[in-house]
């Protein structure tokens, strides 16, 4: 018996309407665990030998959103999206915080995966009955808020009127897109709930090219049997007497970022990272706790933390915006990068975006860009269709969100995501738009600079195998397989386990009964997992090709000396880091072109990964 998975996944064919249960071997669960390893070996297994030729908005690739063994026991709970990125062309693990994991658990099912093409707009439900496809006509063009409400009265009906003995049914779960996805803006996030979003990726462009505008989810089970249930209960008692340790994180959540990032640790984007350091009172989390909060605490399933909050616009010209706190990568990137310091532009900013379903941190640094390239001049009003996206201007910003999701004009290119544009922009105008571009290998960066040093790691970005993913960064010598473990897993490391090291060991234990430490995580299953996604992020294709010795480096911008706060003139030496650069290669397994060796790559059983990488070392 295998503890802690249901022992299915479903498989969905949009292209011929075909559903089919997958059930995946013991010894590749114990290698790949779940969530974003599992995804790398099925998106290997399935594309590597033609992923050069693999469009990522096209029929071909496949979407996948699966869980993890210890999804529903440890409290908080995420799902991980993922499949070929079509921002970067390789494989973004990509989580947000919901119930759609626990219902699509307690409905029989350890994830789902989707390929193909629907000829028209469509949403699959999952329930104890099985999985089906169902049309999402009247759906497609609605925004977050209105999408949820008109799912939940469909499929509470359906179900009421199928199993009228049940009783009251609650609402169903949800995974779903806005217009942006629809759209296929490349930066677009899958959404759960109003304002959670798998946001890193670009996957709600996928579910767009898919017509495919949500996964459902209701299951009435249980979820599967653990191994020591003794054990387990144990560890979550020992976990909870941790929770409140940290009344920050509680009462404030990551919110409580938003001044101390940018005024203490001169880190946090300010207009498009032109500066990270600011002193703006109005950024402190009380205005938001006083101005803005209309429920303190707010949590998913079974989180005892309830970090979250629920901000609204009371009043004035922006009143009826609402939103989480935001939480911290919010505040700056829909803040303090767009020049906005007043909190009801925050919330109003992060409102929006999350309704049309684009990622807060990715679409919002696309904004922050092109709102650089009209201060400079390089795009004009008459580029923006009349609109000027100055610093501090909410309603100039609203209008170019909606330019971009509707890819109107400049609103076309700037849908590509900030590299891509960047590239376009550049011939469009004969100037090198790159320097303002803050993106790593497709994906636009987190709001976490790294000038001071002592932030985030230098090099940390730049060897990343999910680019600018803040979440996910190796800090050689210590490998990034680390930053896998949640992902896989699939829990909400925020949450979960605190102060409690490598205790997720044994709550693995307690659930699924397997042995695995730290250690043999970090050195051959984590590692293996972070291996396959450098291959193919270095495959690459059909539009976009990158070359470790040009793209193993951070865009121009953070070698400029901070110009103010207490760390100014701060920043990386270039040369310094590119010799730092050779002997993180080695400790990673990469060759001096950082490319992974044969010798590493067959000690991990990857010997079909080598053969692939062999064009690449000519």
């Amino acid at each position: 018996m295998t503890y802690g998975y249901t022992g299915k996944i479903a498989e969905v064919d949009l292209s011929i309407s075909k559903i089919s249960d997958l059930h995946i071997n013991e010894k590749i669960l114990k290698e790949y665990v779940g969530g974003r390893g599992l995804g790398v070996k099925i998106l290997w297994d399935r594309l590597g030998s033609k992923w050069q030729t693999i469009d990522p908005l096209g029929p071909d690739n496949l979407l996948l959103a699966l869980t993890g063994p210890l999804t529903g026991y440890i409290y908080g709970m995420r799902i991980c999206c993922t499949g070929k990125s079509p921002l970067s062309n390789g494989i973004v693990g990509s989580t947000a915080a919901g119930e759609f994991p626990m219902e699509l658990k307690c409905a029989g099912y350890d994830g789902i995966i989707v390929k193909g093409k629907s000829e028209t707009p469509v949403y699959l439900l999952v329930t104890d009955d099985g999985v089906e496809i169902r049309d999402a006509s009247k759906l497609w063009g609605l925004d977050g808020k209105n999408t949820i409400k008109e799912v939940n009265k469909e499929v509470r009906e359906l179900l009421q009127k199928r199993k009228p003995n049940y009783g009251l049914w609650k609402e169903p779960a949800l995974l779903y897109i806005g217009q942006a996805g629809e759209n296929l803006v490349r930066n677009a996030a899958i959404m759960q709930k109003w304002t959670h979003a798998c946001g890193y990726g670009g996957y709600g462009a996928v579910m767009g090219s898919k017509n495919l505008k949500a996964l459902v989810a209701k299951g009435t089970g249980k979820l599967p049997d653990v191994y020591d249930q003794k054990m387990l209960t144990e560890l979550i008692h020992k976990c909870w007497s941790t929770q409140f340790s940290n009344p920050q994180e509680r009462n404030w959540g990551t919110a409580s970022m938003g001044y101390s990032t940018g005024a203490q640790s001169s880190a946090e984007p300010v207009r498009n990272w032109q500066e990270e350091w600011h002193n703006k009172k109005s950024m402190g989390i009380v205005q938001y706790e006083t101005r803005n909060w209309v429920k303190r605490f707010w949590s998913d399933y079974g989180c005892c933390k309830s970090c979250m909050k629920i901000s609204v616009v009371k009043v004035g010209p922006l009143k009826g915006a609402i939103t989480d706190s935001p939480d911290y990568e919010l505040e700056a990137y829909c803040g303090t990068n767009l020049g906005i310091f007043d909190p009801d532009g925050v919330v109003y900013m992060s409102s929006l975006i999350d309704d049309v379903g684009m990622s807060g941190i990715n679409s919002a640094n696309t904004i922050g860009f092109a709102a650089e390239l009209f201060q400079r001049g390089i795009l004009t009003k008459e580029d923006f269709d009349g609109i000027e996206p100055r610093w501090g201007d909410p309603q100039a910003m609203t209008d170019l969100v909606k330019l971009i999701v509707e890819r109107r004009g400049i609103g076309n290119i700037l849908a590509e995501g900030t590299y891509r544009a960047a590239i376009e922009i550049s011939k469009m105008k004969n100037v090198d738009a790159l320097q303002y571009a803050i993106q790593y290998k497709g994906i636009e960066v987190g709001a976490h600079g790294i000038r001071t040093g002592s932030h985030f790691p230098y090099l940390g970005y730049a060897l990343s195998v999910q680019g600018g993913d803040h979440t996910s960064i190796p800090r050689p010598p210590m490998s990034e397989a680390r930053s896998a473990i949640g992902d896989s897993l699939v829990y909400c490391t925020i949450s979960g386990p605190s102060g409690l090291r490598n205790i997720e060991w044994d709550f693995y234990k307690a659930v699924t009964g397997w042995d695995m430490n730290a250690e043999e995580w970090t050195n051959i299953n984590g590692r293996r997992i972070i291996q396959i996604q450098r291959a193919v992020l270095l495959l690459g294709g059909p539009d976009l090709f990158w070359e470790p010795e040009i793209h193993d480096d951070n865009p121009p911008r953070w070698y400029i000396p901070l110009p103010s706060g207490p760390f100014k003139g701060s920043a990386p030496n270039r040369d310094q880091l590119m010799i730092e650069r050779k002997d993180a290669y080695e400790a990673m397994g990469w060759d001096e072109k950082g490319i992974p060796t044969s010798t590493e790559l067959k000690s991990l059983g990857l010997e079909d990964v080598d053969e692939a990488l062999k064009k690449l070392r000519i």
